[in-house]
């Protein structure tokens, strides 16, 4: 092609100087080579000066740019030793009148491919599924996620499907492609701050039961757990894959999660008497947060407008609020509608209910899953936060601790064999993080799967921070969440 146009065919093998080459002979910007770059936004650069490139030789019907879209090296080809195609030039281009339908086409093909870039590197929208976050965030909250807070992420998995996430709508099948992986690249990385609402990839997510009622809701590590420790109903699901189909998604395409980060890389995370504690510093539970409460009250009848108007809760939700005794409730509050209580006399005492330290009940249930750690929702703890750089002496006891961030997040073979640690068949006693770690917990402390349950987030399963409530509906509109920003 490039004979056909007058240019040295060796020009044509030469990277980035063949498409400026291209550019200049259809005498567009040459700044357009420089973009080309940009991981995945310089794929459709170079797409767009291919387009502009193979017009010069009289190709300008939609099927042709199609072929010069996702052929290329074998239209080129084509074009190039095909003796029916001359070169024409620029002024054929400047000639050619696109008919209305192309130029409707054309305008949905880019606008495609700019939602795509802007939904990949700048902004999401996000729709709350559950209440582990409540009240700082409700079901039905649909949110604007900021990508650029912590650095946009590059796509580790880019052939997919545009607007959506990892199964095609209504279908079992994957939108995606695992064809080309990219690793995990951010541009301007920036790190997640203590305190920060975050969504994430589920880092458990990565394996799951393709049905409905699992994917993450029952995630297939915990059936695989269940199953190991004889329960027969897990076993069968394990036993019947037809039915129970199993799916491995990469690490950007996991179910996406939103929590609180309470603790970041570095940190020593404990939880003592449901208070958190960062480095031995007890921390302040988020305004919003909510925690299960005894109230006893003064014999009064409860008023359910009332209730709700005054302290936010819902009598007709026994999540919210459940009759244990003769004037006496378990409630599900915020730190303030609990004060509200003892401050006006509606209760006789308010008293925080955790969970009993070293609760049998959450044996192999709660990470890291072994029976040397006797952790509760309440009691947890202590633990160390991965932090990148930082040198980990390996031990028995904080083996199950570290040994999925090692062998799954960091691609790293660690073994443990006559107690003795091996990573990647070499004998060793230490190892040094290459990721940063956080630590994230739901607001609603008592409803929320969460780091207890699976353990940390790595930094490359990090989406982005959600920052505004577009719309919020519960049997209609809620008018005031609309446009609230989130704290």
């Amino acid at each position: 092609m490039f004979q056909k146009a007058g240019i040295p065919a060796w020009k044509a093998y030469v990277p980035f100087y063949n498409t400026w080459v291209m550019v200049t002979l259809g005498k567009r910007s040459r700044h357009w080579v420089f973009w080309q770059v940009i991981p995945v936004v310089g794929w459709f650069i170079t797409i767009s000066i291919y387009i502009e490139f193979v017009k010069l030789f009289g190709k300008f019907n939609l099927t042709q740019h199609i072929l010069t879209a996702l052929a290329s090296p074998i239209y080129f080809l084509y074009v190039g030793y095909s003796p029916a195609t001359t070169y024409r030039g620029v002024a054929d281009v400047q000639r050619y009148q696109k008919p209305a339908w192309r130029e409707w086409v054309d305008a949905a093909a880019f606008a495609t491919i700019a939602a795509t870039l802007i939904r990949a590197f700048v902004f999401e929208a996000y729709a709350i599924p559950s209440g582990s976050m409540e009240k700082t965030l409700l079901i039905n909250d649909y949110l604007f996620v900021n990508k650029i807070s912590y650095g946009p992420r590059v796509p580790n998995s880019p052939l997919a499907i545009p607007f959506v996430h990892n199964y095609i709508p209504g279908t079992p099948l994957k939108s995606y492609s695992d064809l080309v992986q990219l690793g995990y690249i951010r541009w301007f990385a920036s790190p997640v701050k203590r305190g920060d609402v975050v969504v994430f990839n589920m880092p458990a997510g990565d394996t799951v039961i393709n049905r409905e009622d699992f994917q993450t809701v029952r995630p297939y590590y915990d059936i695989k757990r269940e199953a190991a420790r004889g329960e027969e109903s897990a076993q069968s699901i394990l036993a019947n894959q037809d039915d129970y189909p199993i799916a491995v998604h990469a690490f950007d395409k996991t179910d996406n999660y939103v929590k609180r980060c309470t603790g970041v890389a570095g940190d020593n995370l404990s939880i003592r008497g449901g208070v958190v504690y960062i480095n031995g510093v007890p921390q302040q539970m988020p305004p919003t947060s909510l925690m299960l409460y005894q109230v006893v009250t003064n014999g009064q009848q409860l008023d359910e407008s009332l209730m709700k108007d005054e302290y936010d809760v819902d009598l007709s939700d026994p999540g919210q609020a459940t009759m244990t005794g003769d004037n006496t409730f378990a409630m599900t509050l915020t730190a303030e509608a609990a004060e509200k209580m003892k401050h006006n006399g509606f209760a006789k005492e308010v008293k925080l209910l955790t969970d009993t330290p070293g609760d049998l009940r959450y044996q192999g249930i709660l990470f890291p899953y072994d029976s040397h750690h006797s952790w509760t929702l309440d009691d947890y703890g202590p633990v160390w936060i991965p932090k990148k750089g930082a040198t980990l002496t390996l031990t028995q006891e904080n083996y199950p601790i570290y040994e999925r961030a090692i062998n799954v997040y960091e691609h790293h073979l660690l073994e443990n064999k006559n107690n003795r640690f091996y990573i990647d068949g070499k004998e060793t006693t230490t190892y040094t993080f290459k990721m940063d770690y956080y630590w994230m917990m739901g607001d609603n402390r008592h409803n929320s799967q969460d780091s207890r349950f699976w353990g940390f987030v790595p930094e490359d399963r990090i989406v982005g921070k959600p920052s505004l409530i577009w719309f919020s509906t519960d049997k209609g509109p809620r008018w005031n969440r609309i446009f609230k920003t989130i704290k």
